[in-house]
């Protein structure tokens, strides 16, 4: 394979010819798999929404319809309550409650990261902010799970998955069955009754995590994807996911490598994960146990790539997918169901940051997520942003 400027040529040419391994496999979200679209990786054209206007007093850019605000800034009060938000806000999710919602986001710092909570009434008001995590080192992402809890991951060496209860009132446990590597990020899929998890190193893997009973984390098995690309992929257990001293994606032979994992998000029967490392969106279809692309950066056939720096995603009822930028334009691009990729949101003047913890509210019609270094860039996140969107979302 090419490396350097000429992989994306060469990418680029064999899309054209038909001939890259990268489509063999490619998959859809069932939504829309048999809508005639060809089933390869997105490409860009005009989203569903219109071009994003000028910024607003807060520096976002939305399409016309939609409004910006934002709800807490790192190392101040969150308004209205007694809470000092934290600092490098990282991955989140939102939780419904008998009178609105939760909004529950990590802290990529080390030793004090963990994770904090606001909770909104029916009319978006925020009534309450509080820790849910404390003293765990550089918590990134992590992820929603069918019983209401918050996988909330330590991306290091001997990171572990910490469950969390966005309503309170509960300390969090430790789930170091589900491995101990550089998390990322975890997806759950209730019809497998298994959890999907990234690894955030150049030569890291895709995991699965099959609990002895489901909706209990306490115990079970850690399984490693092996395949060699795109096509057909089989899973195999790691022999030691909590102790070790060969690392856990160095266990198992022929493990699939992955550039760089983050985000993850699963729907309809097809999980879907980003590399960072060379631009990509994955999809593995659980039901036929197959890997394809759902976007690469590389192969963008009408004009540049409008998605840089992959990272956080996140998706809706409607099949569109929302991926956030590490760096990038500072945007946050949709994958429509017929296959476009598309800006949906730009940050403006927070060119040394980057998007994170992308979420929408239980009934869609908002969006939340952060820019982790804000408009500083500075190290350690204290000038961290947590904004909310909200517009006329498709249903």
């Amino acid at each position: 394979m090419p490396t350097g400027s000429n992989r994306r040529a060469f990418l680029r040419a064999t899309a054209l010819t038909g001939g890259a391994t990268a489509f063999s496999g490619a998959l859809w979200h069932r939504a829309f798999a048999a809508t005639g679209v060809p089933r390869g990786p997105a490409q860009p054209g005009a989203g569903p929404y219109g071009p994003l206007q000028a910024a607003d007093a807060n520096g976002l850019r939305l399409p016309a319809g939609f409004t910006g605000r934002v709800v807490a800034r790192s190392l101040q009060r969150v308004p209205g309550t007694r809470h000092t938000w934290h600092s490098a806000p990282d991955g989140g999710a939102c939780f419904p409650t008998a009178d609105g919602w939760i909004y529950v986001s990590n802290s990529e710092v080390p030793l004090i990261g963990g994770a904090s909570a606001l909770r909104f009434n029916a009319s978006g008001t925020v009534t309450d902010a509080y820790r849910i995590l404390n003293m765990t080192t550089l918590n990134c992402a992590g992820g929603a799970t069918p019983w209401d809890t918050w996988l909330s991951c330590e991306e290091y060496d001997l990171g572990i998955v910490y469950e969390t209860y966005p309503q309170g009132g509960r300390p969090a446990a430790q789930r170091p069955a589900m491995g101990r590597f550089k998390h990322e990020a975890a997806a759950c899929d209730p019809v497998r009754k298994v959890v999907y998890l990234t690894e955030d190193q150049g030569d890291g893997c895709f995991y699965r995590f099959v609990p002895a009973t489901w909706g209990d984390l306490s115990s079970g098995t850690l399984e490693v994807l092996i395949g060699s690309g795109t096509g057909p992929v089989t899973w195999r257990r790691v022999p030691n996911p909590r102790v070790w001293t060969t690392p856990t994606r160095n266990q198992v032979e022929g493990a699939m490598r992955f550039d760089g994992g983050e985000g993850c998000y699963y729907t309809d029967g097809v999980c879907y994960f980003t590399t960072k490392g060379d631009g990509r969106v994955w999809a593995y279809d659980a039901a036929a146990s197959t890997l394809g692309l759902a976007y690469d950066d590389d192969l963008v056939t009408g004009g540049e790539a409008p998605l840089t720096g992959v990272d956080n995603i996140t998706g809706t009822r409607s099949g569109d997918l929302y991926v956030a930028e590490d760096g990038g334009d500072m945007q946050i691009n949709m994958i429509t169901p017929n296959g476009v990729v598309t800006p949906f949101l730009q940050v403006v003047g927070h060119e040394k940051s980057e998007i994170t913890g992308p979420a929408f509210s239980p009934d869609g019609s908002r969006l939340y997520f952060s820019s982790q270094r804000g408009r500083s860039g500075a190290i350690g996140g204290g000038d961290g942003h947590t904004f909310e969107v909200t517009g006329p979302f498709r249903a």
